[in-house]
């Protein structure tokens, strides 16, 4: 396991490691996101009523799914202010050199775009499952460019804030690999808990999340940017969002669903050994691809 490649960015964060200034700027990219955020719902009521605001709160509506993505800048916006004003940080510093970044999500795209298709075809030749037409195809490819510029703000987002900031600071502070990967990792799955929505399913999916974090905090470390870790993320996330997703929460942009729901926790568990079995050969797939 080498993470040389991470040496830059660690050298930036080892400037002003203090933990203190790390809370400091977890609290403040919360509240920057959380004021951005819900400034973005009360614009959607105005512009779009009760409906568009329905629409937002669960992501079963073309409108209100945007919202959702698009709201999530917020949260890179708060981690980049907080680099900033309380580490003397800049983007760059944040997500590697941007160049880099950008040639090594590409490549990790194509990869896993490849891997995700022969994935797709297996799934659908031999789940079984029956798959329902969702949103109409006219109306998906209207809604695509703009759901494609949703999903890269919100899975770069994330990445910014859990694998940029809060891992890179991590590791100014802490040698050891296990101590900036593994917290960022678990604060990524406590946010994917979500009893009320799976119920006996919300650990597993839980921890999914946390694996799928330690696998992108290991590719940024192993590139030295964001970009890989961004393409994972944004890959995953396409097909679960704009392919086929499950009936319910999250589906409002999806050209097709499954005939189940979250709350159907028999579907969901048995679904779930097929996920982290994704999610590790998509992880392979980068490496590969990156050669790292």
């Amino acid at each position: 396991m080498s993470y040389a490649a991470y040496g830059p960015v660690i050298e930036e964060a080892r400037a002003k490691p203090q933990i203190w200034r790390l809370l400091a700027g977890l609290a403040l990219a919360g509240l920057t996101a959380l004021a951005i955020s819900q400034a973005a719902l009360f614009g959607a009521l105005a512009l779009g009523g009760s409906e568009l605001i329905q629409g937002a709160l669960s992501g079963t509506t073309p409108g209100g799914l945007l919202v959702i993505l698009y709201a999530m800048g917020a949260l890179a916006i708060g981690a980049f202010l907080a680099a900033r004003l309380l580490h003397g940080r800049g983007i760059a510093s944040v997500m590697g050199p941007l160049p880099l970044a950008l040639h090594q999500g590409l490549r990790v795209l194509v990869a896993i775009a490849i891997l995700q298709a022969v994935l797709l075809a297996l799934l659908t030749l031999g789940s079984g499952q029956e798959l329902s037409r969702n949103v109409p195809m006219s109306r998906w490819l209207i809604f695509l460019p703009f759901a494609l510029l949703g999903l890269l703000i919100q899975t770069g987002a994330e990445e910014v804030f859990f694998r940029g900031y809060l891992q890179s600071q991590l590791a100014g502070r802490f040698r050891h690999p296990a101590l900036w990967l593994i917290p960022q990792a678990a604060l990524f799955a406590a946010g994917h808990y979500a009893a009320g929505t799976f119920g006996s399913n919300a650990l597993g999916i839980a921890l999914w999340a946390g694996a799928f974090g330690l696998l992108a905090g290991d590719l940024t470390a192993r590139s030295g940017t964001l970009g890989p870790a961004i393409a994972l993320h944004f890959a995953n996330n396409a097909v679960v969002i704009l392919l086929i997703s499950m009936n319910g929460v999250l589906s409002g942009l999806s050209l097709y669903t499954f005939p189940f729901s979250p709350s159907d926790e028999a579907a969901v568990a048995a679904a779930l050994p097929l996920e982290f079995a994704s999610l590790i050969v998509s992880w392979l797939a980068a490496r590969l691809a990156l050669r790292v």
